[in-house]
């Protein structure tokens, strides 16, 4: 018995904290450490160490990561943290020296020294010379997955420092992605999630290098949006594009969507309207464009659904900014819509502005925005009743099925309930419902 407890692989927690960014990352360092023979415990008292991928985004966020780090330590004592709040090392050694190692985003190298410090890999005769997984470690259901296509981003907004922690823009080859993306959709992925800092921007950092295009199945790709969203859309999945900057070249997708080629989803954060304000945020500030955009999208694609963000109190922001925004939400009837309200971020530009607005002021700003919002999304919703469209399953209880359409991205958007004739559903299952019932986010509905 000591012999056998001697031999076990070493057990690895994970922590994962912030954007399906991050949640990328740490599938990546799981899928390295499980090619080393490496094992996952899911609770503190079975790992030999915990790894604890933070965020570092907002001020609320890096609390929320030191909070993590701490309870990490309470519970198991050996603890190594990476992601985007690593940038903040001196931070996070202040509030917990006793952390074994710190590194920053995308730092896998480091992460996977850290690890063989406090507990190196166990020889195993019988699997040693086992070809490493093929399939990585996924921290998603099976029948979806993030799709991380570049790194960092190339904007200067003043409330943002991510270009500092993570880097210029960097693409990965459009031949990577599609092979990746192929052995998901092999594995029973029914769902990519494309996710980026800037999708709309990937192949930029590429272009006039010849060496880049590709050939996948028989035909040539170029490192571009385009030609990446009609290589995904030959494998049969449901592609949903996030993070989506209105560029004109988001214009040549939108057929692609029209044809059921991918789907009619965009995730765009368009944070504002108000021109001023978008001039303070380095944001570009042309919303009559915007608007015409998106007419012109719908235009062509009737079913489009897109979902923004927006943050409320920036500084600077007047009540008038903000009648601005309202109307704008009125005319351009977004279909999701999710919002901050502004916080300081160490490092960013805004923090040196003048003028910024009360907590007070933005709360209640954050919560008319919200009422705005819900109304615009109920009559939206309202319109689909009677409708039949495709939906995927999530989850099933005993009280029925939950599920998505194309218009639902997972846990950011609504859902669509099936409460009768779901007992022979299982998640990633996909089934036509005809809609019954809308409220102000989530649809009802009965299997056709």
């Amino acid at each position: 018995m000591p012999d056998q407890e001697q031999n076990a692989p070493p057990k690895i927690g994970m922590v994962s904290l912030g954007c399906p960014k991050a949640l990328v990352d740490s599938e990546r360092i799981l899928t390295r450490l499980r090619a080393e023979g490496y094992e996952f415990s899911a609770d503190y008292d079975g790992a030999d160490a915990v790894i604890v991928n933070t965020c570092g985004f907002l001020d609320s966020a890096k609390t929320e990561s030191l909070d993590a780090i701490g309870e990490a330590l309470r519970e198991n004592g050996k603890v190594i943290v990476t992601g985007c709040m690593g940038a903040e090392a001196e931070t996070i050694s202040r509030a917990h020296p006793s952390v074994l190692a710190i590194t920053g985003p995308q730092q896998y190298e480091q992460v996977m020294d850290a690890v063989h410090a406090v507990t190196p890999p166990r020889p195993n005769p019988f699997t040693d010379l086992l070809p490493a997984p093929k399939d990585g470690v996924r921290l998603t259901p099976r029948h979806y997955a993030y799709l991380k296509i570049s790194e960092g981003c190339n904007h200067s907004c003043r409330f943002c420092i991510i270009p500092d922690m993570r880097g210029k823009l960097v693409s990965r080859p459009v031949n990577a992605v599609l092979r990746e993306a192929e052995r998901l959709a092999k594995a029973g992925v029914k769902e990519l999630l494309v996710i980026s800092q800037d999708t709309s921007a990937y192949g930029s950092d590429l272009k006039g290098d010849k060496r880049i295009s590709t050939d996948w199945r028989g035909k040539s790709f170029d490192p571009s949006m385009l030609d990446l969203c009609k290589g995904l859309s030959e494998l049969g999945l449901w592609v949903r594009l996030h993070y989506v900057y209105p560029y004109p070249s988001v214009d040549k997708v939108i057929p692609l969507m029209a044809e059921g080629k991918i789907l009619p989803y965009l995730d765009i954060p368009f944070q504002h309207a108000s021109p001023k304000v978008l001039k303070a945020m380095r944001r570009p500030a042309d919303h009559e464009k915007v608007l015409e955009r998106i007419k012109s999208w719908r235009t062509i694609c009737p079913d489009l659904t897109i979902r923004s963000t927006f943050i409320t109190g920036f500084p600077g922001e007047t009540e008038e900014d903000f009648q601005f925004l309202l109307d704008w939400l009125s005319e351009a009837k977004l279909n999701r819509v999710g919002c901050f309200k502004y916080e300081n971020v160490a490092g960013a530009a805004a923090n040196d502005l003048p003028d910024h607005v009360p907590e007070e002021i933005k709360q209640e700003r954050w919560e008319r925005l919200m009422s705005h919002q819900q109304a615009i999304s109920a009559e939206l919703l309202q319109k689909k009743v009677g409708r039949r469209m495709p939906v995927i399953v999530d989850t099933i209880d005993e009280d029925g099925a939950e599920c998505r359409s194309a218009s639902d991205a997972p846990e950011i958007d609504g859902n669509v309930f099936i409460d009768e004739g779901f007992s022979d559903l299982s998640a990633g299952d996909m089934v036509i419902v005809e809609i019954d019932e809308a409220g102000d986010y989530d649809l009802w509905a009965h299997r056709v």
